[in-house]
């Protein structure tokens, strides 16, 4: 079940908020999430795909979907859009800004055709590009609620993909009802955040426990060297 809400505001994975903030600085560098004129989401990086609740399989289709709905986006609007396109099991995320309703139109069309895509979430907005200076913005944000979701222990910041768009967050994943609401929540606590809209996969508990990486079997090696 795919379950996506919005929820007003009322006021990085392993490393500490400050490293993260530092890579959510350097993938705005390197032209990642929310700073170019087409941005293609999540690249997997060392490790992620082992601990990732999606399947090999399926991460890689994330992104051959991701990379292949931008190429078709370039070919079809040129310049005279900004859009971001977040894959997570096969369901497509949508967002940024188009220039007309046709053109909102035109871009889920051309994803819902992409191979593998299995649903489209379409939350394009109709007003001019934002501005570099705004997607710097939002990268920064992306970098904080990361950090934040890998400060709460009792959720699995791992579990949860965020994009940002003129401070709107948006988080998808496979996870738990209590998963959703707490991650919710922290993210509306970060500052800069005006909205949290959620794109989740709501799986029960016991199906988390089912597709829930397991840690790796510790092993003691008690053998010595000859003669030591």
């Amino acid at each position: 079940m795919t379950q996506t809400t919005t929820t007003m505001n009322p006021t990085l994975r392993r490393a500490s908020r400050a490293v993260c903030t530092v890579l959510a600085a350097a993938a705005l560098a390197g032209g990642l999430a929310a700073c170019a004129p087409l941005i293609v989401g999540g690249a997997m990086v060392g490790g992620v795909m082992a601990i990732d609740r999606r399947t090999a399989g399926t991460q890689i289709e994330d992104e051959g979907i991701e990379l292949r709905a931008a190429a078709r986006i370039r070919e079809t609007l040129g310049d005279r859009a900004h859009v971001n396109v977040t894959s997570y099991n096969r369901q497509a995320l949508l967002t940024g800004e188009v220039a007309t309703a046709q053109d909102r139109q035109t871009v889920e069309q051309i994803v819902s055709q992409v191979e593998n895509t299995r649903s489209v979430v379409n939350d394009l907005a109709v007003m001019p590009t934002t501005t570099l200076s705004q997607r710097s913005n939002d990268t920064f944000i992306t970098g904080k609620v990361r950090a934040s979701l890998v400060d709460a222990k009792d959720i699995s910041a791992n579990s949860f993909k965020v994009v940002t768009e003129r401070g709107i967050v948006y988080l998808m994943g496979r996870v738990s009802q209590r998963e959703a609401t707490r991650a919710s929540d922290i993210a509306r606590g970060v500052s800069g955040v005006t909205k949290v809209v959620r794109v989740f996969e709501i799986v029960s508990e016991e199906e988390l426990r089912r597709i829930a990486p397991q840690p790796a079997p510790v092993t003691t090696d008690n053998t010595r060297p000859a003669g030591g």
